[in-house]
């Protein structure tokens, strides 16, 4: 099994949150992943639409994967999200993290979140701390 599998199966075996969500991982690579899920009733707001923090959290769950699979432990320094069309029940959302720029301490990663019709449903930028701790110090 490849480092960035054995990561984030890891990480996801703990992310009671990510599993609760019904993330599905499609694609896991090093500095890169895809991730789907379906819109659950219990996850809508007051508007009877998707609650952004799902949104959100579908996005931040692709940065934490995409970006801790390098295998060093990595940490959300900041994050922004727009949300340029709603998601309702039903809907399957797909998050794609992309690596943009990696350093020794910092790594910027762009995630967009789609719905099965193509649409943007969310665009998230998020940095990340590179700390120096290994999630397996015998692979890396």
């Amino acid at each position: 099994m490849d480092l960035a599998k054995k990561v984030v199966d890891k990480m996801f075996d703990n992310d009671l949150f990510s599993q609760w969500l019904g993330i599905e991982r499609m694609i896991i690579e090093t500095g890169h992943c895809k991730l789907k899920m379906k819109v659950r009733k219990e996850m809508l707001n007051g508007f009877g639409i998707l609650h952004g923090g799902v949104t959100f959290s579908l996005a931040d769950s692709a940065l934490a994967f995409a970006s801790n699979a390098h295998g060093r432990m990595a940490v959300a320094l900041e994050a922004s999200i727009s949300y340029p069309v709603k998601a309702v029940v039903g809907d399957e959302l797909t998050a794609t993290a992309e690596e943009q720029n990696i350093t020794n301490r910092t790594g910027i990663y762009y995630i967009t979140v789609i719905n099965q019709r193509n649409e943007k449903v969310g665009l998230f930028k998020g940095v990340v701390y590179r700390t120096e701790k290994k999630w397996f110090p015998e692979d890396v």
